[in-house]
């Protein structure tokens, strides 16, 4: 199985950065609650026993009010405000509609048990569990499900929006820089939910342009005869009824995953596996994700 970079405090994107901000901030303001409510703590015990060793001294009880209301009042109320105030800054610093990106490039992602259809509509073609994106450019992701509710999620890039049957939900993704990002399903969808992941690989321009140009052609005739007596397996077995090959079966299902240029692609079973001539082995005996 792969290893992902998927650390949410390693942000690559403003949406992220902004997340991690949030979080960091939340960790601080914790770790000084704990630290003001333990020195608290050590003071009433310190207090306590030594008033049981002198009965005859008596504390003044207006400064443990005053103490108990700066603890248990005041400090509260201003973390709550603190707290408040920095979440509506990074709600409003995370884009969650095209309105908010004009002219960004919009993709569709929707997801299945257990595996994601990922479409570029003005580019005119689909593909399953792999999603490339431009570095530096905003990319609006229009996200739906088609059977239970999924949620779509990359840790360092931005945060969690479900995927609805119902309804398109909308996400934003940015990236700052090249790299590849894990994807997993964080909404229990079913005993396939574990291993529901998908590849979000951001690159330059040149290199974008390049990936979409190459994966708009149908696929090409077999020039070989294996190669052509694999195609008739295809389109005469079980698998044109769940799969397509555009330019090559007739049929236009979403059942399983659009096989079009599948020997490009990087991994098999929704990334589980590496897209070796062994594992495609494994997965012909098994329904492909």
């Amino acid at each position: 199985m792969r290893s992902f970079a998927d650390d949410t405090l390693d942000p690559q994107g403003p949406a992220a950065q902004s997340i991690a901000d949030l979080w960091w901030l939340m960790l601080g303001l914790g770790v000084l609650v704990f630290v003001v409510f333990a020195v608290a703590l050590a003071l009433g015990l310190f207090r306590r026993g030594r008033d049981s060793d002198d009965e005859s001294t008596s504390q003044p009880r207006r400064v443990s009010g005053r103490l108990f209301a700066f603890v248990g009042v005041v400090l509260p109320a201003v973390i709550v405000i603190l707290v408040l105030v920095a979440t509506v800054v990074a709600m409003r610093a995370v884009p969650n509609s095209a309105a908010d990106t004009p002219g960004a490039l919009e993709i569709e992602v929707i997801g299945h048990q257990w595996w994601w259809e990922v479409r570029y509509p003005e580019e005119g073609f689909t593909t399953a569990n792999e999603l490339h994106i431009p570095v530096g450019q905003p990319v609006v992701l229009r996200l739906s499900a088609t059977d239970v509710i999924h949620s779509f999620w990359v840790p360092r890039l931005s945060g969690k929006t479900d995927m609805l049957p119902d309804g398109p939900t909308m996400m934003v993704l940015e990236a700052d820089e090249p790299g590849e990002h894990r994807s997993q399903c964080a909404e229990f969808c079913g005993i396939g939910h574990a291993n529901m992941s998908l590849t979000v690989i951001a690159e330059p321009e040149e290199q974008f342009s390049s990936w979409v140009a190459a994966r708009q052609p149908p696929s090409e005739e077999p020039a070989e005869e294996v190669a052509q007596e694999g195609l008739d397996v295809f389109t005469v077995s079980e698998c044109a009824d769940c799969h397509t090959i555009r330019g090559a079966s007739e049929s236009d299902t979403t059942i399983g995953p659009d096989l079009t240029h599948f020997a490009a692609r990087p991994h098999i079973g929704a990334t589980f596996l590496p897209n070796t001539r062994a594992n495609r082995r494994i997965g012909s005996r098994t329904p492909t994700r």
